[in-house]
């Protein structure tokens, strides 16, 4: 009997996340779609889907953390690769952000960092094999006025990438990091028209991206790129090079 390999991605019910369910699904993936709040997103993609299946957790709480993990255990057996792309984003200056949003933002590191230490566990290293996948951001690298808790979590994200491989040496388990510039999602679309503009022309492409374009990314590093670890792929229309 052939068994589908498993990949899970997180904050999956939409935007990038559901993009990359799909584009993981069209290589044959079974796809565990974890989502916090948007549970009717998310149903409706799985009924795109055969074989994906449901995840909540809250990945600021460390037991429903653990209660995912069992739940990718008890219905799939296996985690392959694991997308790690919630994120939220806590837009404020220095001067007038409280403690407790930069505690917001914080939560999601660790979120990232616990379920990646999970996973690894129960699944890739007893198999010796697996992939993992973190979506970070051009703004980790460039910075971004207003969001310095958010350009440091994705900044993280990467540093978590580079300390992962060395921790891992020898084991047959690709770490990598995607880093999406200004892309097609609510965060965007919610933006005045003329800022959008702006963005646009400030790309060499000329145009903002596509979730189906970071996706694309994902999906190659998730069942190519043997030879692949411990990078950062820009996906940004050339607006940073890296």
């Amino acid at each position: 009997m052939t068994v589908n390999k498993v990949a899970i991605v997180t904050g999956a019910s939409g935007g990038i996340g559901a993009a990359c369910c799909r584009a993981l699904a069209g290589e044959g993936f079974s796809v565990g779609i974890h989502y916090r709040t948007g549970k009717e997103r998310a149903e409706a993609l799985s009924k795109e889907l055969p074989g994906s299946f449901l995840l909540r957790a809250d990945l600021g709480d460390l037991g429903e953390i653990d209660g995912m993990v069992e739940e990718i255990r008890k219905t799939a057996g296996r985690a392959d690769v694991l997308v790690n792309n919630a994120g939220m984003s806590v837009n404020r200056d220095i001067h007038t952000m409280k403690p407790e949003e930069f505690d917001a933002q914080r939560l999601m590191t660790r979120g990232a960092w616990y379920l990646t230490k999970r996973v690894l566990r129960l699944f890739m290293l007893r198999r010796n094999e697996g992939r993992i996948i973190n979506i970070s951001s051009v703004v980790g690298h460039t910075g971004n006025a207003g969001q310095i808790p958010y350009t440091m979590e994705k900044a993280a994200l990467d540093a978590m990438t580079r300390s992962l491989v060395r921790e891992l040496a020898g084991r047959n388990i690709l770490v990598n990091s995607v880093a999406p510039g200004f892309i097609e999602t609510s965060m965007t679309d919610a933006l005045p028209e003329e800022i959008r503009a702006g963005i646009a022309g400030s790309i060499p492409l000329g145009r903002i991206g596509r979730p189906e374009e970071v996706a694309e990314a994902v999906a190659f590093l998730a069942v190519k790129g043997s030879y692949i670890t411990g990078t950062v792929l820009h996906v940004n229309g050339g607006l940073y090079g890296g």
